[in-house]
């Protein structure tokens, strides 16, 4: 019997999963919070390495993801009683964009003790947003020279993107900006700990950095006229060459061994994206098939033959998600997040109390409580920009807000309303794919939230009007990276020539699907049309209250 290894990283914590090889079974899992977490404003590694961090920050260490590694692969193989020599194949995937600056050795700058103390030597996490007026910037020169990869974007480079987060850095740390030898996904970098060597996969760098397939990066000319300083960013910073995914990155070094327990046969896949690596772990293969990787945030990757212009999207990549298609990715900046943040910070000691002696979390009280108010009754309306808007506005500076609070208004019906507001944003994007020319046609979920809030994804059903069905593991991040682990060791070792050949055997989907109810439908079809007249009128450009808000703050 043959295994494969899929290590998912994600905001807070990094997890791996032990799979048979030719089954979705999960043998065994192990999970490692982040000690250092996200490194945002307020927080105390923050203050103690740097005095503090301005607003819209969000950094992460390296050696978190080094500890990752050092823990849970050897937990993993001491459960589940497999000999290591049985680990044919490695694959990973992660949050992205996330970025950091690296030596030519590997070496992140902020272990270094010249760097060590500077917070743009550190990881970008990707919802690090401090770059949104170089996002801004580059794309009004995008448009005025009118440069045509734009379009593969929807028209616009996010803020959370490669680039912008290397010209902020080229801006405001210009000593660490000459002192990196490349700037690289945080994905490559772990791989790279793991292969000895230093690779590039192909659907971050379509997706997050402006690579294309066929014409590669946009030309030195277009850097140049950002910052005369970035005329030749991809010859000095972006040397290593693309590796598509489902490739072999390599094999496990003799270090890499000592430190995991694998062995230095074993397979590493190139590295991928947490939510593209999820589709072949629902068995996905037809075009018009969209997944929501539902969690603090969501991403939609939708499969496609035909490649259009969308606006507003996140990318459009050939062979970004699978072979011989054109994926489409969108998303939403906040979703899970802003349950969490309302059930922390806005529950009375009553509801808590209740919780606790129910013997369940607050967030899920508010959930049952929810559930059994009736679409409409609870009379708000809610925006989901409670981190920015990524799809279809791409902008950060929007925020969120809750319309129709009264003296009466309960703290179940705020919640049901934060949810209803993230299902509105999914059908924005949905019917945004479908005017310019992209069917959706199925709809599937994955994530924490498609796992183990089914009043969540009933709503989602209700609001889109379309059928859900859920993936069939609860790591399917982790078991899409254990596929492409099997694929990088090949038939010949015991795994697959090809994504397709692995996903039809190892690919599940759970007997749980998700059915709209005609009569929520309904309600949910005029509650949606004020909320296209919210989103239009506060995001885009009829009042800019949320970013004038937002501007005095900071002031």
């Amino acid at each position: 019997m043959k295994y494969t290894l899929g290590i998912d990283f994600g905001t807070l914590s990094g997890r791996a999963a032990l799979f048979k090889v030719g089954s979705p079974e999960e043998i065994c899992c192990s999970v490692m919070e982040y000690p250092h977490a996200v490194i945002s404003t307020g927080s105390e590694f923050a203050n103690k390495m740097f005095g503090g961090l301005p607003q819209d920050f969000a950094l992460q260490h390296p050696q978190d993801y080094i500890d990752v590694l050092k823990n849970t692969i050897p937990d993993v193989i001491k459960k589940s009683g497999v000999k290591a020599e049985d680990i044919i194949g490695l694959g990973i995937d992660f949050t992205a964009c996330t970025m950091l600056p690296i030596k030519k050795d590997g070496t992140p700058l902020c272990f270094t003790d010249k760097f060590k103390s500077n917070p743009y030597a550190y990881v970008k996490l990707w919802k690090h947003h401090a770059a949104q007026d170089k996002a801004n910037r580059l794309n009004e020169i995008a448009h005025e020279r009118d440069e045509k990869w734009i379009n593969s974007y929807g028209g616009k480079i996010s803020s959370e993107w490669m680039f912008p987060k290397i010209w902020e850095t080229l801006d405001k740390a210009p000593e660490v900006y000459e002192a990196a030898d490349s700037f690289v996904e945080a994905a490559d970098w772990v791989i790279s700990r793991l292969c000895g060597k230093e690779t590039k996969n192909s659907c971050t760098a379509g997706y997050k950095a402006m690579w294309n397939k066929k014409y590669g990066y946009p030309s030195k000319e277009f850097f140049a006229s950002l910052d005369k300083r970035l005329e030749n960013v991809i010859e000095e910073k972006f040397s290593c060459p693309v590796s598509p995914i489902g490739s072999k990155a390599g094999e496990i070094t003799k270090e890499a061994a000592e430190m995991t327990g694998l062995c230095e046969r074993c397979a590493v896949a190139v590295a991928n994206v947490d939510a593209h690596v999820t589709v072949p772990a629902l068995g996905m293969k037809e075009k018009g098939n969209m997944l929501m990787i539902m969690g603090t945030s969501t991403c939609h990757m939708l499969l496609s033959d035909e490649d259009r212009y969308v606006p507003g999207i996140c990318g459009s990549v050939e062979d970004g998600i699978l072979p011989g298609m054109i994926g489409y990715e969108a998303g939403q900046s906040c979703v899970g997040d802003s349950f969490a943040w309302f059930t922390e910070n806005m529950l009375s000691g009553e509801y808590k109390a209740e919780a606790e002696s129910r013997g369940i979390s607050p967030q899920q009280l508010l959930a049952e409580k929810a559930e059994k108010i009736p679409a409409g009754k609870s009379g708000l309306l809610a925006l989901d920009w409670w981190n920015g808007n990524r799809s279809i506005l791409v902008d950060v500076d929007l925020s969120g807000m809750i319309l129709g609070m009264t003296l009466a208004t309960k703290p179940e019906e705020i919640y049901k309303a934060l949810v209803e507001s993230t299902a509105y944003g999914t059908r924005m994007i949905i019917e945004n794919f479908e005017t310019h020319g992209v069917p959706v046609t199925g709809l599937y979920a994955a994530g924490g939230i498609a796992v183990k809030s089914p009043e969540t994804m009933q709503i989602y059903a209700d609001v889109t009007g379309l059928e859900i069905k859920i993936s069939g593991s609860s790591q399917a991040p982790a078991l899409g990276s254990a596929i492409f682990g099997a694929v990088a060791a090949g038939k010949a070792k015991g795994g697959y020539d090809s994504v397709f050949e692995a996903a039809e055997q190892m690919g599940s989907l759970s007997d749980i699907t998700y059915i709209p109810n005609k009569k929520s439908k309904a309600v949910y079809d005029k509650l949606f049309a004020e909320y296209k007249v919210l989103h239009d009128y506060f995001g885009r450009g009829q009042n800019d209250v949320m970013k004038r808000l937002k501007k005095l703050k900071d002031e």
